[in-house]
């Protein structure tokens, strides 16, 4: 202990004691007896706790707050990519969803465009600015999954894709001269559109879930949710729920990759609401003096940002406002990680094998 902290160390001890009946020797006898009485790491804790103490209080304005000003004008300067696949048949509302999500015609199709006989996927991409921030925004459509009579291995070239912009990526963070910023065209985020049966899920959609969850991030919706009512919706999310439970299918968010209390709380709530019933339109309606998207029935309008009739905007705020840089963060940090391990392995063991075999 230095000259100082001693000093101090006795005056906080006398402190402690004063008005009280003990001279200052019996004071610090005490004091001694009570540090006796704790463990050594105990008392290192107790130490560095009162010099965290002091570290924490800078003399004038450092100016660490700024960083995310820095960071947010980076951000504006460079945008940033997003790329979404979109699974399920055909007449499910894929197009239309995603052009509602993004307030744009990011996907536009031909009425009587025949349908695939196998998988098809179409990749389709956009410059969608809002406030000074770009996202270059790429969606992939997947025609001909699910509409066949036979549907075996009907997600392998979705598969195939996925594994291939994560090679892409690879090829390019391993070379010695990479680039400044790598192209990203990984899938960020599968949404996976469910039939509005009201009964169970599919065979197809279980062994869809089940195979894409383990690399990409999947999001579950029931899609043209207003073909429902109320009571059939929520029967039906029960069901999916207990069926994605039973077969140990994960899709976002995974309560094992909730980092910290507050975000599993938050993210308890969007499990708590998965699949979302979602219905999407471009079509504005007038509702009591004000412009809605919304779809017009014989029992009204369903009004798509609506929380009391779809669950539209709560994907919307998944998706974009609330966990899109998480969805991206989980693509590199656990999928693509998952994918990149398991390739250098690979490369690791052939180059091996080629050895002994030249011995």
């Amino acid at each position: 202990m230095s000259e100082l902290s001693v000093s101090d160390h006795l005056e906080g001890i006398l402190s402690d004691f004063e008005g009280s009946d003990l001279s200052p020797r019996e004071a610090f006898s005490c004091s001694r007896m009570e540090e006796q009485s704790l463990s050594r790491p105990e008392l290192e804790v107790a130490e560095s706790k009162r010099c965290a103490d002091v570290s924490q209080e800078p003399i004038g304005y450092v100016g660490i707050d700024t960083v995310l000003d820095q960071m947010r004008r980076k951000a504006m300067k460079n945008g940033f990519e997003f790329n979404i696949m979109v699974v399920g048949q055909s007449g499910l509302g894929k197009s239309t969803l995603v052009n509602t999500l993004f307030k744009s015609k990011v996907i536009r199709k031909s009425p009587g465009t025949a349908i695939p006989k196998t998988t098809e996927l179409n990749s389709v991409s956009q410059v969608v600015e809002e406030r000074g921030m770009e996202m270059r925004l790429t969606v992939i459509d997947t025609p001909g999954f699910g509409d066949q009579i036979n549907n075996q291995n009907c997600w392998d070239p979705i598969i195939k894709y996925i594994h291939e912009q994560y090679e892409k990526y690879l090829r390019e963070e391993i070379l010695i001269n990479r680039k400044r910023r790598i192209p990203d065209s990984r899938i960020h985020s599968c949404i996976y559109f469910i039939p509005p049966t009201g009964h169970w899920l599919r065979p197809l959609d279980l062994e869809f879930m089940k195979r894409l969850g383990r690399i990409v991030n999947v999001v579950p919706v029931i899609a043209k949710a207003d073909t429902l009512t109320l009571e059939e919706r929520e029967e039906f999310k029960q069901r999916i729920r207990k069926d994605l439970q039973t077969n140990g299918i994960s899709v976002y968010p995974q309560p094992e990759l909730d980092e910290d209390p507050v975000e599993a709380l938050l993210n308890d709530k969007i499990r708590e609401k998965i699949p979302f019933a979602v219905v999407g339109t471009d079509e504005e309606h007038q509702v009591n003096g004000r412009k809605v998207l919304g779809r017009k029935t014989k029992w009204g309008i369903i009004e798509v940002e609506n929380t009391a009739h779809c669950e539209f905007a709560n994907l919307r705020d998944l998706l974009i406002r609330s966990n899109l840089q998480d969805l991206k963060d989980i693509t590199h940090n656990i999928h693509y990680e998952t994918y990149r391990v398991s390739r250098l392995n690979e490369k690791f063991q052939s180059s091996q094998t080629k050895e002994l075999g030249v011995l």
